[in-house]
C-alpha cells in the first residue's frame, strides 16, 4: 500500500504517517524497486491501534507502549496499560464519594452550612490537591477563593472544596475535547451552586463511562497487534 492510500484509511496527512515511522510508533516502510515506500497490513493494526489507545490513554502512555512492544517487552506495555485502567478506577470511586457528599451537602444539613474559612495550605491537605495547582485554578478562573479584607489573605469555604475537589477528578484525564468542556463547564458554574455542580459531577461520571469503552477499545486493539508481532514469554 502506498503511503497516501494508508493515510487516507485512517484519515491522517502523510506527513503524520512519515512522523510516526521516525519516531518509532509504527515499523519502518518497506521500499518498492523505484524507493517508494510501501506498506503493509502490519502497519494498518499499528494505525489501528494507535487511534484506538490514544484517545483512551493518551499519546504519552501509547508512545511507551509501543516502544516496549518494539523492545520485545510486551509485558511493560501490558502494565502500562493496566496501570492507567487502575487510576481511572481511583478516580471514579473518588468521584463516586465526591457525589454523595455534593448530595449530602445540597440537602441541606445544618452542620454541612455552617461557615468556616480554611487557608490554602488546609485545603491543600484535606484535598490533596497542591497548592500550586489550587493557584493555577484560581488564575485560570476555575474557582475563586474570598479574600480577607484585612490582609487580603485567600479563604475558602465548604462549598469551595466541592468545587476544586470536583476539578481534582479531571486533574490527570487525558487532554480531549471533552475534558475541556467539563472544565469549563466548573469555571463558569457558581460554587455555592451545589445544585449545578451535582449535575456536573454526574456529566463527569457519564464522561469516565465512556472512558472505559474506549480504554477496553484500545486494549482489544494492542492484544490483536501483540498477536501480530509477538509471543509474550
Amino acid at each position: 500500500m502506498r503511503p497516501k492510500k494508508l493515510a487516507s484509511t485512517f484519515m491522517i496527512s502523510t506527513s503524520t504517517l512519515r512522523n510516526y515511522e521516525a519516531k518509532g510508533l509504527i515499523p519502518p516502510a518497506e521500499r518498492s524497486a523505484n524507493g517508494y515506500r510501501v506498506y503493509t497490513n502490519l502497519h494498518e493494526t499499528y494505525l489501528a491501534c494507535i487511534q484506538a489507545m490514544a484517545p483512551a490513554f493518551g499519546m504519552e502512555v501509547t508512545t511507551e507502549v509501543l516502544h516496549s512492544l518494539h523492545q520485545a517487552k510486551p509485558y511493560d506495555a501490558l502494565w502500562l496499560v493496566r496501570e492507567r485502567e487502575v487510576a481511572l478506577h481511583e478516580e471514579k470511586m473518588r468521584l463516586d464519594k465526591l457525589i454523595e457528599d455534593i448530595q449530602r451537602y445540597t440537602e441541606g444539613s445544618p452542620a454541612l452550612h455552617q461557615e468556616i474559612r480554611l487557608s490554602i495550605n488546609e485545603v491543600s491537605e484535606i484535598t490533596q490537591v497542591s497548592k500550586s495547582a489550587i493557584r493555577y485554578w484560581e488564575q485560570a478562573g476555575y474557582v475563586t477563593a474570598d479574600r480577607d479584607p484585612t490582609n487580603h489573605y485567600r479563604h475558602y469555604n465548604r462549598a469551595h472544596l466541592l468545587k476544586i475537589r470536583l476539578l481534582q477528578v479531571l486533574q490527570n484525564s487525558v487532554y480531549s475535547e471533552d475534558t475541556v468542556q467539563l472544565k469549563q463547564s466548573i469555571a463558569s458554574a457558581e460554587h455555592t451552586d451545589s445544585s449545578h455542580l451535582l449535575q456536573l459531577a454526574k456529566n463527569i461520571r457519564s464522561y469516565f463511562n465512556q472512558l472505559i469503552e474506549m480504554q477496553i477499545r484500545g486494549i482489544a486493539n494492542l492484544y490483536s497487534l501483540m498477536r501480530l508481532t509477538q509471543t509474550p514469554q
